[in-house]
């Protein structure tokens, strides 16, 4: 079998299976969660209107928003088992490897043993995901042991208040519920696709969830919005970023942030996240760093005909509400959740155990010499 039979490298253009969630690159501005256009929820809800939309099925009236936000609020508070857990781990530990191993733990202190268990576990998860990385990383690296009971009642607003000790300002948690949402759900993406794989031995949620975060923790994958900071916040002038852009294309180095597997043309996310950095820029007194993204931007366009994509104004988006850079793509999960778990309980609904055939490509068959001939 030829590599183009097999759709490329990386399996791209492959169809895998069949999902309600989410249509990536086919329809309206080019993502759509459940029939609804990415850019229409992020101006009109909250993240955790989107939720249920993704776990549930619909978007919530009042009252079940309402539920549901009040659901999640009183699922908030960390088992002491796992705060100890926490604490165990060291300051020098990278956050998505705490939030692997959180999730992992959780799963053995409170064990989903029956799928009819499956949302609760989830919505657990889910509530839980904020105060996991930011308790241990306030203990880590402050000694300082957060309370999770913030009275924030959005899930950004949450994550915001425990790490900065104070609520969040409404600029900043309306940023926060932006960016969840952009991150909610995006098809067969890498830790998705390893998340239904999982889900389809009949594994328990928490194992589909931790396998998911060990994929997404790759730098190809939800690691490109640390790398992308890790990259602008070097240079203190927009043509300072175009010198060194140009050096780094003239070696031919990977400039991460740009490009996608299935997009084309663009990432629908990137001028959504791109306008609130713009904004949060402004209410700081930014000078630099949006003005470097930007020329970043303009510099790959003009000269590799690249596009941003959703991680690369996320990083200064970040930045800009004073969130540490290795806190990056532990958000990813903290939205992301929600599409790996409503991926996982499809497949379980519809399921047949995932095993693909792989083209052999070593030796012909052979005899096993004696040893003495064994060079």
């Amino acid at each position: 079998m030829t590599e183009k039979k097999l759709g490329g490298a990386g399996l791209r253009g492959q169809v895998a299976g069949q999902t309600a969630l989410c249509t990536v690159g086919t329809q309206g501005s080019g993502l759509n969660y459940r029939g609804y256009d990415v850019d229409d929820l992020a101006d009109n809800c909250i993240f955790e209107e989107v939720a249920h939309l993704i776990l549930k099925g619909k978007l919530p009236n009042q009252a079940e928003l309402d539920a549901y936000q009040d659901k999640l609020m009183s699922l908030r508070e960390l088992p002491d088992a796992l705060k100890i857990g926490l604490e165990l781990i060291p300051a020098s530990a990278h956050p998505m490897d705490v939030m692997r191993t959180g999730v992992s733990l959780l799963g053995n202190l409170e064990q989903e043993t029956d799928f009819s268990q499956q949302q609760d576990a989830v919505d657990r998860i889910l509530a839980l995901l904020p105060a996991i990385v930011v308790y241990w990383y306030r203990f880590a690296n402050d000694g300082i042991r957060v309370s999770t009971a913030t009275g924030a009642k959005t899930i950004g607003g949450h994550f915001l208040h425990m790490l900065h000790g104070e609520a969040p300002s409404e600029l900043h948690e309306r940023v926060m519920n932006v960016s969840l949402i952009l991150y909610a759900e995006h098809e067969f993406n890498a830790s998705t696709f390893n998340g239904r794989v999982a889900a389809s031995t009949l594994t328990d949620i928490h194992s589909v969830i931790t396998g998911a975060i060990g994929t997404l923790r790759g730098p190809l994958h939800g690691g490109a919005n640390e790398a992308a900071m890790e990259m602008i916040e070097q240079w203190n002038s927009p043509d300072e970023a175009e010198a060194a852009i140009l050096q780094k294309l003239a070696n031919k180095e990977l400039i991460m942030g740009f490009g996608h597997a299935v997009y084309k043309e663009k990432d629908p996310r990137n001028a959504i996240i791109k306008k609130w950095s713009e904004k949060l820029s402004k209410e700081v007194g930014d000078q630099i760093l949006y003005a470097v993204s930007v020329r970043c931007e303009e510099v790959m366009k003009r000269e590799k005909g690249m596009f941003c994509n959703a991680d690369f104004f996320h990083a200064s988006a970040y930045k800009f509400m004073g969130i540490p850079t290795g806190l990056f793509t532990p958000i990813f999960v903290m939205s992301r959740v929600t599409g790996w778990a409503a991926h996982a309980f499809e497949q379980r609904a519809n399921n047949r155990i995932i095993r693909p055939s792989a083209e052999y490509t070593g030796p012909e068959h052979r005899k096993v010499p004696p040893i003495s001939q064994r060079s």
